[in-house]
Protein backbone atom coordinates (compact mmCIF):
# COMPACT_ATOMS: atom_id res chain seq x y z
CA UNK A 1 0.00 0.00 0.00
CA UNK A 2 2.86 2.33 0.81
CA UNK A 3 4.37 1.85 -2.62
CA UNK A 4 1.01 2.43 -4.30
CA UNK A 5 0.40 5.63 -2.38
CA UNK A 6 3.77 7.29 -3.07
CA UNK A 7 3.24 8.04 -6.78
CA UNK A 8 -0.15 9.60 -6.03
CA UNK A 9 1.42 11.97 -3.52
CA UNK A 10 4.20 12.81 -5.95
CA UNK A 11 1.71 13.48 -8.74
CA UNK A 12 -0.32 15.71 -6.45
CA UNK A 13 2.72 17.77 -5.53
CA UNK A 14 3.72 18.00 -9.19
CA UNK A 15 0.24 19.13 -10.20
CA UNK A 16 0.18 21.70 -7.39
CA UNK A 17 3.52 23.11 -8.48
CA UNK A 18 2.27 23.26 -12.05
CA UNK A 19 -0.85 25.15 -11.02
CA UNK A 20 1.18 27.55 -8.88
CA UNK A 21 3.64 28.18 -11.71
CA UNK A 22 0.80 28.83 -14.15
CA UNK A 23 -0.75 31.32 -11.71
CA UNK A 24 2.54 33.21 -11.28
CA UNK A 25 3.11 33.19 -15.04
CA UNK A 26 -0.38 34.60 -15.65
CA UNK A 27 0.15 37.35 -13.07
CA UNK A 28 3.53 38.35 -14.51
CA UNK A 29 2.02 38.42 -17.99
CA UNK A 30 -0.81 40.66 -16.77
CA UNK A 31 1.64 43.08 -15.10
CA UNK A 32 3.76 43.18 -18.26
CA UNK A 33 0.77 43.86 -20.49
CA UNK A 34 -0.47 46.73 -18.34
CA UNK A 35 3.00 48.30 -18.28
CA UNK A 36 3.40 47.95 -22.03
CA UNK A 37 0.01 49.52 -22.60
CA UNK A 38 0.84 52.52 -20.39
CA UNK A 39 4.46 53.12 -21.35
CA UNK A 40 4.81 51.57 -24.79
CA UNK A 41 6.41 48.23 -25.59
CA UNK A 42 9.74 49.59 -26.82
CA UNK A 43 10.28 51.83 -23.80
CA UNK A 44 9.86 49.09 -21.20
CA UNK A 45 12.88 46.99 -20.24
CA UNK A 46 13.07 43.61 -18.57
CA UNK A 47 14.27 45.38 -15.42
CA UNK A 48 11.16 47.58 -15.56
CA UNK A 49 8.96 44.50 -15.83
CA UNK A 50 10.66 42.79 -12.89
CA UNK A 51 10.35 45.90 -10.74
CA UNK A 52 6.66 46.36 -11.60
CA UNK A 53 5.99 42.72 -10.74
CA UNK A 54 7.96 42.88 -7.50
CA UNK A 55 10.38 40.12 -8.49
CA UNK A 56 14.02 39.93 -9.49
CA UNK A 57 15.08 40.05 -13.13
CA UNK A 58 16.29 36.44 -12.91
CA UNK A 59 12.93 35.34 -11.52
CA UNK A 60 11.09 37.07 -14.35
CA UNK A 61 13.38 35.41 -16.87
CA UNK A 62 12.56 31.99 -15.44
CA UNK A 63 9.02 32.50 -16.64
CA UNK A 64 9.59 34.54 -19.79
CA UNK A 65 12.78 34.63 -21.81
CA UNK A 66 11.84 37.81 -23.67
CA UNK A 67 9.46 40.76 -23.42
CA UNK A 68 7.54 39.35 -26.38
CA UNK A 69 6.93 36.07 -24.58
CA UNK A 70 5.34 37.92 -21.66
CA UNK A 71 2.62 39.29 -23.95
CA UNK A 72 2.20 36.32 -26.26
CA UNK A 73 1.60 34.03 -23.29
CA UNK A 74 -2.04 35.09 -23.69
CA UNK A 75 -2.13 32.94 -26.83
CA UNK A 76 -0.48 29.84 -25.33
CA UNK A 77 -2.33 26.62 -26.09
CA UNK A 78 -4.61 28.08 -28.75
CA UNK A 79 -3.15 25.84 -31.45
CA UNK A 80 -3.83 22.75 -29.37
CA UNK A 81 -7.38 23.83 -28.56
CA UNK A 82 -8.19 24.56 -32.19
CA UNK A 83 -6.72 21.23 -33.35
CA UNK A 84 -8.67 19.35 -30.67
CA UNK A 85 -11.87 21.16 -31.64
CA UNK A 86 -11.20 20.30 -35.28
CA UNK A 87 -10.86 16.59 -34.49
CA UNK A 88 -14.12 16.73 -32.56
CA UNK A 89 -16.16 18.11 -35.46
CA UNK A 90 -18.71 15.74 -37.10
CA UNK A 91 -17.10 13.28 -39.47
CA UNK A 92 -19.44 14.22 -42.34
CA UNK A 93 -18.60 17.92 -42.10
CA UNK A 94 -16.41 19.30 -44.89
CA UNK A 95 -12.93 20.52 -43.98
CA UNK A 96 -13.63 24.20 -44.58
CA UNK A 97 -16.72 24.26 -42.38
CA UNK A 98 -14.92 22.24 -39.70
CA UNK A 99 -12.02 24.70 -39.69
CA UNK A 100 -14.38 27.66 -39.35
CA UNK A 101 -16.22 26.08 -36.42
CA UNK A 102 -12.96 25.02 -34.74
CA UNK A 103 -11.76 28.63 -34.74
CA UNK A 104 -14.66 29.50 -32.44
CA UNK A 105 -12.37 28.28 -29.66
CA UNK A 106 -10.01 31.18 -30.47
CA UNK A 107 -12.59 33.93 -30.66
CA UNK A 108 -14.39 32.77 -27.52
CA UNK A 109 -12.21 35.09 -25.43
CA UNK A 110 -13.31 38.00 -27.56
CA UNK A 111 -16.87 37.39 -26.38
CA UNK A 112 -15.88 36.95 -22.73
CA UNK A 113 -13.70 40.06 -22.50
CA UNK A 114 -14.03 42.15 -25.66
CA UNK A 115 -12.29 45.20 -24.20
CA UNK A 116 -9.31 43.22 -22.95
CA UNK A 117 -9.13 41.16 -26.13
CA UNK A 118 -9.16 44.31 -28.26
CA UNK A 119 -6.38 45.90 -26.20
CA UNK A 120 -4.23 42.76 -26.45
CA UNK A 121 -4.85 42.34 -30.17
CA UNK A 122 -4.08 45.99 -30.86
CA UNK A 123 -0.84 45.88 -28.87
CA UNK A 124 0.33 42.78 -30.75
CA UNK A 125 -0.66 43.96 -34.20
CA UNK A 126 0.65 47.51 -33.79
CA UNK A 127 4.03 46.49 -32.33
CA UNK A 128 6.31 45.11 -35.08
CA UNK A 129 8.36 42.92 -32.71
CA UNK A 130 5.23 41.38 -31.21
CA UNK A 131 3.42 41.00 -34.52
CA UNK A 132 6.41 39.30 -36.12
CA UNK A 133 6.89 36.92 -33.21
CA UNK A 134 3.17 36.11 -33.09
CA UNK A 135 3.05 35.29 -36.80
CA UNK A 136 6.18 33.19 -36.38
CA UNK A 137 4.52 31.17 -33.63
CA UNK A 138 1.35 30.91 -35.66
CA UNK A 139 3.29 29.10 -38.38
CA UNK A 140 3.34 26.09 -36.05
CA UNK A 141 -0.46 26.08 -36.07
CA UNK A 142 -0.64 25.17 -39.75
CA UNK A 143 0.91 21.69 -39.51
CA UNK A 144 -1.08 21.00 -36.34
CA UNK A 145 -4.35 21.85 -38.09
CA UNK A 146 -3.35 19.97 -41.25
CA UNK A 147 -2.59 16.88 -39.17
CA UNK A 148 -6.00 17.18 -37.49
CA UNK A 149 -7.63 17.32 -40.93
CA UNK A 150 -5.69 14.21 -41.96
CA UNK A 151 -6.91 12.41 -38.84
CA UNK A 152 -10.48 13.36 -39.72
CA UNK A 153 -9.93 11.85 -43.15
CA UNK A 154 -8.62 8.64 -41.60
CA UNK A 155 -5.08 9.08 -42.93
CA UNK A 156 -3.15 10.55 -39.98
CA UNK A 157 0.15 9.37 -41.41
CA UNK A 158 -0.30 11.23 -44.69
CA UNK A 159 -1.02 14.96 -44.71
CA UNK A 160 -1.94 16.21 -48.17
CA UNK A 161 -1.04 19.48 -49.84
CA UNK A 162 -4.72 20.37 -49.93
CA UNK A 163 -5.11 19.90 -46.19
CA UNK A 164 -2.06 22.07 -45.53
CA UNK A 165 -3.34 24.78 -47.87
CA UNK A 166 -6.78 24.79 -46.22
CA UNK A 167 -5.20 25.04 -42.76
CA UNK A 168 -3.03 27.97 -43.85
CA UNK A 169 -5.97 29.69 -45.56
CA UNK A 170 -8.08 29.36 -42.40
CA UNK A 171 -5.40 31.11 -40.37
CA UNK A 172 -5.19 33.81 -43.03
CA UNK A 173 -8.95 34.36 -42.70
CA UNK A 174 -8.59 34.66 -38.94
CA UNK A 175 -5.85 37.27 -39.26
CA UNK A 176 -7.78 39.32 -41.82
CA UNK A 177 -10.89 39.26 -39.61
CA UNK A 178 -8.84 40.38 -36.60
CA UNK A 179 -7.24 43.18 -38.62
CA UNK A 180 -10.64 44.54 -39.68
CA UNK A 181 -12.03 44.13 -36.16
CA UNK A 182 -9.11 46.02 -34.64
CA UNK A 183 -9.28 48.76 -37.27
CA UNK A 184 -12.95 49.27 -36.40
CA UNK A 185 -12.02 49.70 -32.74
CA UNK A 186 -14.12 46.65 -31.96
CA UNK A 187 -17.32 48.11 -33.41
CA UNK A 188 -17.64 45.44 -36.12
CA UNK A 189 -18.73 41.96 -35.13
CA UNK A 190 -15.72 39.62 -35.14
CA UNK A 191 -17.81 36.50 -35.77
CA UNK A 192 -19.44 38.12 -38.80
CA UNK A 193 -16.01 39.21 -40.09
CA UNK A 194 -14.62 35.70 -39.75
CA UNK A 195 -17.70 34.25 -41.46
CA UNK A 196 -17.26 36.75 -44.30
CA UNK A 197 -13.59 35.88 -44.69
CA UNK A 198 -14.34 32.16 -44.85
CA UNK A 199 -17.23 32.72 -47.26
CA UNK A 200 -14.87 34.52 -49.64
CA UNK A 201 -12.83 31.32 -50.00
CA UNK A 202 -15.63 28.79 -49.67
CA UNK A 203 -15.85 26.17 -52.44
CA UNK A 204 -17.93 27.58 -55.27
CA UNK A 205 -17.60 31.19 -54.18
CA UNK A 206 -16.73 33.72 -56.85
CA UNK A 207 -14.66 36.82 -56.31
CA UNK A 208 -16.03 40.12 -57.43
CA UNK A 209 -14.50 41.29 -60.73
CA UNK A 210 -11.59 43.65 -60.39
CA UNK A 211 -12.35 47.26 -61.41
CA UNK A 212 -10.89 48.24 -64.76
Amino acid sequence: MTGAGAPTGTNTRTNTRGIARAAVRAELSHVAFELFRREGFDKVTLDDLATAAGVSRSTFLRYFGTKEDAVLAAFDGQDRRVADALRARPADEDDWTALRRALDTVIGRYHEDPEGALATTRLVRETPALCGRHLEKQLTWRPALAEALAERAGTPESVTVGQTVRAGAALGCLNVALDHWTASDGRLDLVALLDEAFAALAPGSESAPEPR
